[in-house]
């Protein structure tokens, strides 16, 4: 399906790729109409999703199903009052309604706005008022329910409670019962422009309030190659991304490049927290061959006995969402046979930077260009930085914007003035970039410690800790220091082998093992045991609560 929007499918180089890599847009593509819809009329039976959860119960979705599906669904939210431009929230887990609603939303040109279970009352009042939800399509799950009801009363803007069951509470509206009572869905097809409203989320917010990301209905069309050139997925491929749908990472892997390159998307539905056994007998036991996951996952998966999995249908590894330790890559390695190939972007964009199957890996480096961005590491007076030396990491806009970049932070036009200026869009990321012109990660820009002249990244820090087996998580931060200004500081929850040694002995052995892994003066002079990180409600290391905690303001 994806061939059609693209000049040129295949590749022999990255310089080809660079050069010839381009992705035509319509100007009413519709991913609901245009890919979902065009499977069902082409390819019925086609598998568009297989899904399992932790009792075993397995579900084939085709795309004849799904169009039925997301029609009927479509049709609901339109007899209730839905119209093109209005949001609505999607808590929904894993389960299969979350792709049926947003099939659905994009058909009507609705604002789908994906949201994690692990929202608070507080949370859903702020994004309610945030960005006036009419709607909120949730789990029958008794926690998610409580907070949506305590938030209600709250959110005069919030017209429609539903719930997807087993739990319907009383007032609210039964998603199915609306579904199977829908009149006849009549299509909309060419109604929006692709400039439109398309999907919104909310940003994890390490500092500060969530930003609103909006993105148009191009957006979709740029996962192909996240898809197809970093996920390496061809006709056939069973892809699984190990995210929630509540968090962006949900519509880089686990629905549109996917399904736009003919894989099966793969979903396990699990609730709780990440075991590593079960994960890997589910990888086992459907065959899975496509699997992308954080580091942490990996980090996890590579303490067990990988001997005892049957993983000779897994063809291809991949990883984002944080900088991958170089030793995990060659555990995994040594242990499957299969690299990992790593990738950068943010909520703001799709794929930045990436590794891909005609590129050779450096573990730990972000990777190159994707060809849909012009990237430049600029420093303090937006002069680029030469090779080797740490600027921030930002994308041309100066001709346009590019495929891909989000439209607005809705509704904050000095947001957007502070992030896109002088023909840039500045990430707010710091990197360097080596003599092959591979990108590597350094830091947040607020993260970067200032020491007796010295300018230090967290994630080198943090990566030398990680090679330690006591370690399981750290974060690197800078303390206040009358000396120094300002001296390293690591934040670290212990291994549970090592519970019980913390002390100045361990402390010597960690600093040490940093001094011998990285420059000595990087090493951390701080050294204090947690039992958990400061995190925001997607699972990053809020270093600024660390920061606060510790007087550095």
């Amino acid at each position: 399906m994806f061939r059609k929007y693209l000049s040129q499918t295949e590749f022999t180089d990255y310089q080809d790729f660079m050069q010839h890599f381009r992705v035509n847009v319509p100007e009413d593509f519709n991913f609901a109409y245009d890919i979902v819809d065009a499977y069902a009329e082409r390819e019925p039976e086609r598998e568009a999703i297989l899904w399992t959860n932790e009792r075993g119960d397995v579900k084939h979705i085709s795309y004849d199903e799904l169009k039925r599906l997301s029609d009927r669904t479509a049709s609901y939210f339109n007899n209730i009052g839905i119209r093109r431009g209005d949001c609505v929230m999607l808590i929904l887990k894993r389960r299969v309604e979350w792709w049926v609603c947003m099939v659905a939303l994009h058909k009507i040109g609705a604002v789908a706005i994906p949201a994690t279970h692990l929202l608070t009352d507080k949370d859903i009042i702020y994004r309610c008022h945030a960005a006036h939800i009419r709607a909120v399509v949730t789990v029958g799950d008794q926690v998610v329910l409580r907070n949506v009801i305590r938030a209600r009363t709250y959110c005069p803007s919030l017209r429609h409670c539903i719930s997807i069951g087993p739990i319907v509470p009383q007032r609210w509206e039964n998603f199915w019962q609306g579904v199977i009572m829908a009149p006849k869905f009549k299509s909309q097809k060419g109604q929006n422009r692709v400039t439109d409203n398309f999907l919104m989320y909310f940003t994890s917010g390490t500092s500060g309030e969530p930003k609103m990301v909006m993105h148009d209905f191009s957006y979709p069309l740029a996962h192909i190659l996240t898809a197809r050139y970093w996920h390496n997925l061809h006709d056939g491929s069973l892809h699984l991304t190990v995210a929630d749908t509540g968090w962006g990472k949900a519509v880089w892997g686990k629905f549109y490049g996917q399904m736009a390159c003919g894989a099966t998307v793969f979903v396990y539905d699990f609730e709780g927290r990440f075991e590593p056994d079960k994960m890997l007998r589910v990888i086992e036991k459907f065959q899975v061959t496509s699997f992308c996951a954080p580091p942490t996952v990996y980090r996890f998966m590579i303490r067990e006995d990988l001997t005892r999995y049957d993983l000779s249908h897994l063809e291809y590894c991949t990883t984002a969402g944080e900088a991958l330790n170089p030793n995990v890559f060659k555990e995994w390695k040594e242990k499957t046979g299969i690299m990992i190939y790593e990738s950068y972007g943010q909520t703001e964009t799709t794929m930045v930077l990436g590794t891909y199957p005609f590129v050779q890996p450096k573990p730990g480096s972000m990777g190159l260009p994707n060809p849909q961005f012009q990237v430049e590491v600029l420093d303090a007076d937006n002069r680029p930085c030469a090779t080797g030396q740490q600027g921030q990491l930002a994308i041309r806009v100066a001709e346009g914007t590019p495929l891909g970049l989000f439209k607005s932070y809705n509704d904050n036009e000095a947001l957007m003035q502070e992030a896109i200026h002088d023909g840039w869009y500045y990430t707010k990321d710091i990197v360097y970039r080596d003599e092959d012109g591979y990108f590597w990660f350094v830091s947040r820009a607020d993260d970067v410690i200032k020491s007796s002249g010295y300018r230090i990244g967290p994630f080198e820090v943090e990566s030398a800790l990680m090679t330690h087996p006591a370690v399981m998580e750290c974060a690197i931060t800078g303390a206040p220091d009358e000396v120094r200004g300002m001296v390293v500081k690591a934040t670290v929850v212990l291994a549970d082998s090592y519970k019980g040694k913390e002390g100045p002995e361990l402390i010597r052995e960690l600093q040490n093992h940093v001094k011998a892994e990285t420059a000595p003066y990087k090493y951390p002079r701080i050294i204090e045991f947690v039992e958990e990180l400061p995190k925001t409600i997607s699972g990053k290391i809020r270093r600024v609560e660390i920061r606060e905690r510790d007087g550095n303001n």
